[in-house]
């Protein structure tokens, strides 16, 4: 009995057993951070809205589907599944990652993340918009500090008064 061409194809590039895959990495992260998020729910305790759904309903959806992904996930790298190659004219699957973007952005995420309470949400979050935006090589600067505010502004406004979720005002909170 002869092996396919294709499983030949495979073995002969040496494919990563399924257990040391980057995917079957992913799939415990988003099974971990859905069991995170269960958990830190749970000592979440304010009373319901009236439409009888309260603070802890969303984010015990979201952490469960996060724990049935996850599982499927396990389950289908573990079968022998992986993710396909981007398959785009316009991108490179052989370059390397863009490390210097990835930092970036982290950094830009834990200098929102430090200043969120000082500054309040309408300053730190129009910081942290127009930093990515540039990050992520707008050009534009001018452009991207008017959306960046536009942006921070909406979001604010869309939470506070229309979700009635308290943001840190910061310096802003007398007049917004």
């Amino acid at each position: 009995m002869s092996v396919p061409a294709e499983r030949n194809d495979v073995t002969s590039r040496g494919v990563v057993p399924s257990w040391r895959r980057p995917e079957l990495a992913l799939a415990l992260i988003v099974l971990g951070l859905g069991v995170f998020v269960i958990a830190g729910t749970a000592n979440v305790a304010a009373a319901a809205s009236t439409l009888g759904l309260g603070p802890r309903f969303f984010p015990l959806l979201v952490g469960a589907a996060m724990v049935v992904i996850g599982i499927c996930y396990v389950v289908d790298v573990v079968r022998g599944g992986h993710g396909d190659p981007e398959e785009s004219e316009d991108v490179d699957a052989r370059a390397p990652a863009d490390w210097r973007g990835v930092g970036l952005v982290s950094v830009i995420f834990l200098i929102f993340a430090a200043l969120l309470d000082l500054l309040g949400w309408v300053i730190a979050g129009a910081l942290l918009f127009f930093g990515l935006a540039l990050a992520l090589g707008a050009r534009d600067r001018l452009r991207a500090a008017v959306v960046a505010i536009i942006l921070a502004v909406a979001t604010y406004l869309a939470f506070v008064k229309g979700l009635g979720v308290t943001l840190p005002g910061g310096l802003l909170s007398g007049v917004i």
